[in-house]
């Protein structure tokens, strides 16, 4: 008989058939076997079983309309108790809508078909087959101009420090409306989770702060912080002798600001480093177009975002995020025990103070470096 193939060495395909009772982690284990489904076990495992590990600093990044979704009181929230969630980066819109559900407001499901001429006079609003009252806008428009009225507010801070604060108030809203666990602002605050949104212009709250920066508000977004915040946060998850990952729900700017990372500590800065540990995506763009939401991880490679010597332990998912990313955290839920909280927001002039550090000594190193180039070349003219 000839040599079979090394090829030829996976798992033979015989799922076990679908059974009454069978539990979500067995159905993914036994029966996703092929396709996007493999993948998703993949994904799947790779989270519950490597990222969680309690080394690993795991960032999460989110794009898409997640929260009008209601994923952030489905899946994220009890992701962030269960300290799965270290720190995030998501768009201002997705921030926006959270703050709906933790002020008491309603979202309700629609028929995507309705006309929306007929809703416009309705005084509805529609994200595909979510529907709300056009007031729902104007309530946290109101909420977000009446908070940042407030004297903590007056200054410059990153966008993790503002949405802190911003957190704050909304869990103050939650309890006076006896409501829980309905805002991942008051979830990330209560927790010491750091959110950042990479474009903070680019949102109804941003629309806002502008707004209130005309009657005279002394409030700025130092989106420099937020560079270096976050790149701190990964340089101290190294140091420490763990690893980071990154957990990209969607793709868009925030993808790129999570995996920006790296790049800002080994070309910026010139702080020795490799790139993130592991990488977990659920997209549905193609690769193939250039876009940024499809690009894989071998790609990320070349730029320094993943640790070549990694790659194994990253996987894409090309599926729908509002179908796999609750999967992926359920399984993780049945199948990990709680890790313990990094609070990485009370962290920050810690991490920051490292990065600080680090960067002066590269800087001190190469111009060592320079100079010693610099005579041997003198010295040759000579």
């Amino acid at each position: 008989m000839p040599r079979q193939s090394r090829f030829l060495s996976g798992k033979k395909i015989n799922p076990s058939p679908i059974r009454k009772g069978i539990k979500l982690a067995n159905l993914i284990d036994e029966v996703f076997v092929a396709y996007n489904a493999a993948r998703l076990r993949e994904g799947c495992q790779l989270y519950a079983q490597k990222m969680l590990a309690e080394d690993v600093t795991v960032g999460m990044s989110l794009s898409g309309a997640l929260i009008p979704a209601g994923m952030g009181i489905s899946t994220f929230i009890p992701l962030i108790e269960r300290g799965f969630i270290d720190w995030m980066v998501t768009t201002g819109a997705n921030l926006y809508h959270d703050a709906h559900f933790g002020i008491g407001l309603s979202l309700h499901c629609g028929d995507p078909q309705i006309n929306d001429v007929v809703l416009r006079q309705e005084g509805v609003v529609r994200i595909y087959d979510i529907f709300f009252d056009y007031r729902v806008l104007l309530s946290t428009d109101q909420f977000f101009r009446e908070v940042i009225k407030a004297p903590e507010f007056q200054r410059e801070m990153s966008t993790g420090e503002f949405h802190y604060l911003i957190g704050k108030y909304v869990n103050e809203r939650e309890k006076m409306l006896r409501l829980r666990n309905k805002s991942l602002l008051a979830a990330a605050y209560r927790h010491g989770v750091p959110i950042y949104t990479s474009s903070p212009g680019d949102s109804s709250i941003g629309m806002n702060v502008a707004a209130k920066a005309l009657a005279g508000s002394k409030l700025k977004i130092d989106v420099s912080a937020d560079v270096n915040e976050t790149a701190s946060i990964v340089l101290a998850a190294k140091r420490s002798g763990g690893k980071s990952a990154v957990f990209i729900c969607g793709g868009g700017s925030p993808k790129n600001f999570i995996l920006q990372t790296e790049p800002q500590l080994q070309e910026v800065l010139g702080i020795a480093e490799k790139g993130h540990d592991y990488f977990l995506q659920v997209t549905d763009a193609r690769p193939d177009t250039g876009g940024l939401s499809g690009a894989t991880p071998s790609e990320a490679v070349s730029w320094g975002k993943v640790d070549p010597d990694k790659l194994p332990g990253t996987v894409v998912c090309y599926c729908d995020s509002t179908i796999a990313i609750p999967l992926i955290a359920a399984y993780a839920i049945a199948t990990t025990k709680p890790r313990k909280l990094r609070r990485l927001y009370e962290r920050r002039k810690e991490l920051i103070s490292r990065l600080q550090t680090e960067f002066s000594a590269a800087a001190t190193d190469k111009e060592k470096r320079k100079t010693k180039i610099g005579k041997a070349v003198r010295n040759q003219n000579y």
